[in-house]
């Protein structure tokens, strides 16, 4: 899965990487966390185009979000059966901004964070979907989830699932939605190449939301532990610990 990711790099690197007109300006973001506004790029008439959207995906047909569980990952094997997210796999693909994100490695009842990025350190297009919801008094609200597959060699050491990376000859594929056929776009779900990545141990300041600054991308010599806390959530409604965590990309 994909819980927490970063945006270091300048607006200009991300605007000429995916080529939307635009000219967003945002600092740097080194802890994004669900919940919070983030960047995506989208695909209208053939033209690429950023757009904020709400990280965690709310399928137009909910009835209530506070009824509705809180989705910040879509997994591919799902994608094309799920109502969640088969309108939004057919006519709503976008990418994410991101170019490094977070997971954690669990021995009994610890956990350690990892950093993962590009070896070249450009961006990490990270595949996903999204949605606009509106709710009956008539507001609306873009959203969207990262969509997941299973862990190339190199996570397979810490999770057995990551995001989908795209590479920039497939970023166009996955971004066209002008054709309902979905089998090109399914292709691409799938792990990444193990050379395009590596993966470092980092401070569990990362574990908290309000810890946003370049310390936490500092490697450790060795992973630094904590005790997994277990919590009981509601079978029905699960959510994510950090749903209330709200916060401003910009």
């Amino acid at each position: 899965m994909c819980g927490r990711y970063a945006i270091t790099l300048s607006p200009e690197a991300y605007r000429e990487f995916f080529g939307y007109p635009e000219q967003p300006n945002f600092p740097p973001r080194f802890n994004v966390a669900p919940t919070q506004p983030v960047p995506v790029v989208i695909e209208d008439r053939g033209e690429r185009h950023f757009r904020l959207v709400r990280w965690g995906f709310l399928p137009s047909w909910a009835k209530d979000p506070r009824d509705f569980p809180l989705v910040i990952n879509a997994r591919g094997e799902t994608l094309e059966t799920k109502p969640t997210f088969k309108a939004a796999l057919k006519r709503r693909r976008c990418i994410f901004l991101a170019d490094g994100f977070y997971e954690w490695q669990r021995h009994g009842r610890e956990k350690a964070p990892f950093l993962i990025r590009k070896r070249n350190r450009k961006p990490l297009p990270l595949a996903g979907l999204w949605e606009t919801y509106s709710d009956p008094e008539g507001g609306e609200i873009d959203t969207a989830a990262i969509v997941t597959t299973d862990a190339n060699g190199v996570l397979s050491a810490v999770h057995d699932r990551m995001p989908v990376i795209l590479s920039p000859d497939d970023m166009g594929a996955w971004l066209d939605v002008r054709n309902e056929d979905t089998s090109r776009a399914m292709r691409l779900v799938r792990p990444c190449p193990e050379e395009w990545l590596d993966m470092v141990p980092v401070s569990r300041r990362v574990n908290k939301v309000e810890n946003d600054d370049p310390g936490l991308q500092e490697p450790l010599a060795e992973p630094e532990a904590a005790p997994v806390r277990e919590t009981k959530r509601k079978a029905a409604k699960p959510r994510s610990s950090d749903e209330d965590d709200q916060g401003s990309l910009f």
